[in-house]
């Protein structure tokens, strides 16, 4: 993928003569408005909101602008190299797709959609337990292509098992453990739209379809879907989860575990005494603690705290490739892509996912060759500057 960038540009400026009038959008802020015309109020908030006063969600992207990147001259960036490495795999890009369940409320294509757009640039999509379409039927669409599948622990622990062993039969790289969602969050905009989806059956897929939780009905789902949807509402939360409880779930698999949620340095070597394999610091994109810690400021501290000892993804404001370099910079392994990925989604199903990622891309090829840089391996601290 040397000088991805380049060539992604290029091909645009190619179509100068004759460029399409119905061309998609580039910027972040023409994908979201463009969303928000074709998404009716309920869907576009649950995407697109955050927690009470959304003052972390906001705080996810303002955080960028305190760090400012020093470009060096005279280094030869001819020729770059995006990859890099986890858990003794190469991946050719630092960028992984969030975990974003329901997404059928967003386009008929769904999660199926967005993991193939994954799929054709070589970008681990990280399929979510609250996705409607099964982990199976995501795996299936994606091929060979590395793909991640998050958990969320659920109150019933052998549903929680199965969930593990059925991603690893499926081909599942890693484990993502969200762990900030143990109840969901007071959020305005969709008390205000009345609107939870699970309630009427979107994102239940793995659920319906899971050995053990279907055991646990007195009907099959197909025959009495809303008592299906009430025991899910009493099992989905698991707010008496501890430390303790991730013993249980390396019995299940020898897969790589991740916890997605930690925002605190102790929770951080936490994490290391009890035997993970990383770390994703994260705030849920601020739709569980309004007025918590953004992301890419709870990241230093993290990866201070366990040194070389475990790698450090960031999830939470990434919207250009200059957020990609300073995220990178910062010490973060790699990073996850939510919001744009849904706004793209939403205008132009896997295409418009597609685009979005490949644009992504391309810019954070060309800001890194700009930085100075010819390879992820480079970018630390010395590239930027904190504006105080």
């Amino acid at each position: 993928m040397s000088n991805y960038g380049n060539q992604v540009q290029f091909e645009v400026y190619r179509t100068m003569t004759q460029p399409d009038p119905d061309r998609l959008p580039v910027s972040y802020e023409d994908w979201e408005a463009k969303a928000r015309e074709v998404l009716e109020d309920g869907p576009f908030y649950y995407v697109a909101g955050g927690a009470g006063g959304e003052e972390t969600m906001k705080d996810n992207h303002h955080s960028f602008t305190r760090w400012k990147i020093v470009p060096r001259v005279l280094k030869n960036v001819e020729d770059r190299d995006l990859s890099i490495e986890l858990f003794g795999k190469k991946y050719e890009t630092p960028l992984l797709q969030a975990p974003i369940g329901v997404q059928s409320i967003i386009h008929e294509g769904g999660e199926l959609a967005s993991a193939k757009a994954s799929a054709a640039l070589n970008i681990p999509y990280i399929a979510s337990s609250a996705s409607t379409k099964t982990m199976e039927e995501i795996a299936g669409v994606m091929g060979d292509a590395p793909k991640w599948f998050q958990l969320y622990w659920n109150k019933d622990p052998e549903v929680t098992a199965s969930f593990v062993r059925r991603a690893e039969t499926a081909g599942y790289d890693a484990i993502v453990v969200t762990l900030d969602t143990p109840m969901m969050a007071w959020r305005e905009k969709d008390l205000k739209n009345v609107y939870l989806p699970f309630l009427i059956g979107e994102g239940v897929g793995n659920y319906f379809t899971d050995p053990v939780f279907r055991s646990r009905l007195a009907s099959p789902p197909e025959e009495d879907p809303t008592q299906a949807v009430m025991h899910w509402t009493k099992t989905f939360g698991n707010p008496g989860l501890t430390w303790e409880h991730l013993l249980f779930l390396r019995e299940h698999t020898d897969l790589p575990i991740l916890l997605k949620g930690v925002l605190h340095p102790d929770d951080a070597k936490q994490a290391l005494e009890y035997g993970v394999d990383g770390i994703i610091v994260s705030n849920h994109g601020g739709r569980q603690v309004d007025g918590a810690m953004s992301s890419l400021k709870a990241l230093p501290p993290i990866v201070e705290a366990v040194g070389n000892e475990l790698p450090v993804l960031m999830d939470g404001g990434i919207r250009r490739g200059a957020d990609v370099i300073k995220a990178l910079s910062l010490g973060a392994e790699a990073v996850l892509v939510g919001r744009p990925c849904m706004y793209g989604l939403a205008v132009a199903g896997e295409q418009g996912v597609h685009e979005v990622l490949r644009n992504l891309l391309a810019d954070t090829d060309i800001t890194m060759a700009l930085s100075g840089c010819s390879s992820v391996s480079e970018l630390n601290r010395s590239v930027l500057l904190e504006d105080r």
